[in-house]
């Protein structure tokens, strides 16, 4: 008998299962009860960003999906308030690991673009914000995007309007390995970030502000091309923003921020598919 092929989501859950049992240990400790592996749980809450959907929704399919199960040897599945609380215990520390081993996945050429986006934190409709006069904090995330197969290299969040030039260099120091090429619009016009990039062997290619004839010069001599490609991550805030949701779920700012890191992680994982 011929085996069935696998669907998108069963290799999904695979490859994030083959990236958790690479980033950490099966049980956080000796003490741990081993009902269920740390493991399963990262394989689930990124099957939930990825559906976008809810713990006891995400759950309820999952009786419907066997395979899906024995993937991950799930043979009992546990109850949202264990998902909630292995998120809880789940350092952002794990999620970046995870993130990074996702970049593997990709092939990546070096040239990256910098961008900034913003997500509401309350999935309140729009038509009742408006019609409410309410205002909705955002969260300012910058994303480190690689323009080959639009990986996501790193992010920065935050919750406060802090300048696009303040949040470029720590993004940049943590990837000097994986950039050659950084790509910013004007709003990281700084040659703070020039000289930082420069003193680790990377060309940057930032536009200037229009302040002089001969800022208008320097931009006239950028490579439009290789510029051009900034616009990925244009393509990757809007990607993640249609697939997983514009707003975040977690009401706590410190899950807010690992639930942005693990949609980022999702997405690197449904590009390597």
């Amino acid at each position: 008998m011929q085996a069935l092929p696998k669907s998108r989501v069963l290799r999904f859950v695979e490859q994030a299962f083959h990236l958790a049992r690479r980033a950490v240990a099966r049980y956080s400790s000796k003490f741990s009860k081993r009902r269920y592996s740390r493991h399963q749980h990262i394989v689930l809450l990124c099957l939930k960003v990825r559906k976008d959907t809810t713990y006891r929704t995400l759950l309820d399919e999952l009786i419907e999906m066997p395979r899906i199960r024995k993937a991950i040897n799930l043979t009992e599945l546990p109850a949202p308030s264990t998902l909630c609380k292995a998120f809880d215990r789940l350092g952002m520390a794990v999620w970046r690991v995870l993130l990074n081993l996702s970049v593997t996945l990709l092939p990546t050429n070096g040239v990256v673009g910098i961008d900034a986006s913003g997500f509401d934190r309350s999935h309140a409709s729009k038509h009742y914000t408006k019609r409410t006069k309410l205002t909705i904090q955002q969260l300012k995330i910058t994303l480190l995007v690689d323009t080959r197969a639009n990986a996501i290299l790193d992010l920065h969040v935050t919750t406060i309007r802090k300048h696009d030039s303040k949040i470029a260099p720590s993004l940049i120091k943590r990837n000097t390995g994986k950039v050659t090429i950084p790509l910013g619009d004007k709003g990281y016009d700084d040659q703070k970030i020039r000289a930082l990039a420069r003193e680790d062997g990377i060309r940057p290619l930032i536009k200037h502000r229009d302040f002089s004839s001969l800022h208008k010069a320097w931009n006239a001599r950028l490579d439009a091309d290789l510029y051009g490609q900034r616009s990925q991550n244009e393509t990757v805030n809007s990607r993640l923003k249609r697939k997983y949701g514009a707003f975040i779920r977690s009401r706590r700012w410190w899950k807010q921020f690992r639930e942005l890191v693990v949609g980022s992680l999702t997405h690197n994982i449904e590009k390597a598919l």
